[in-house]
This record gives structure tokens, sequence and C-alpha cells, in this order.
């Protein structure tokens, strides 16, 4: 991964850096494999992360389509 230092500007370099790996997801990986994971608690967790993520996508279809309210801003 690489980020451009503009100006000098270190600080600015370091935020997108951080919004970098965060959008990459490698900060949670780094803090899951601190500790080792069971093979059946990683199974119970991305199964658990599969529903969210469908349930998710079934909501916000049901917004776009009129079925549910949406988000109040």
């Amino acid at each position: 991964m690489q980020v451009l230092v503009r100006d000098n500007n270190v600080e600015q370099a370091i935020r997108v850096l951080k919004k970098k790996l965060q959008r990459e997801g490698v900060l949670r990986e780094m803090k899951a494999r601190r500790n080792y994971e069971k093979p059946s608690e990683k199974r119970a967790r991305e199964k658990a992360e599969a529903v969210r993520r469908a349930r998710k996508a079934a909501r916000k279809l049901a917004q776009r389509e009129g079925l549910i309210a949406g988000k109040k801003r």
C-alpha cells in the first residue's frame, strides 16, 4: 500500500493511510490475529458476519423498494 506525502504534510498522509487500511480490513485482521481463534469459533464468526451482511442487504433493498421506511437524516 502506498500513500503520497504532499508538501511535507505527514499528518494528512497518515490519515489517508489509516483510512486505506480501514477500508481494506487490515486493522481488523491484525486485531484478530493477536490471539489464536479456534476453527469452530472462526466458522461461527464468519457465519454470523455473513448473516449480518445478508440482513443489511435485504434491509437496504426493502428501503429502496419502499417496503420499509429509510433512515431519518
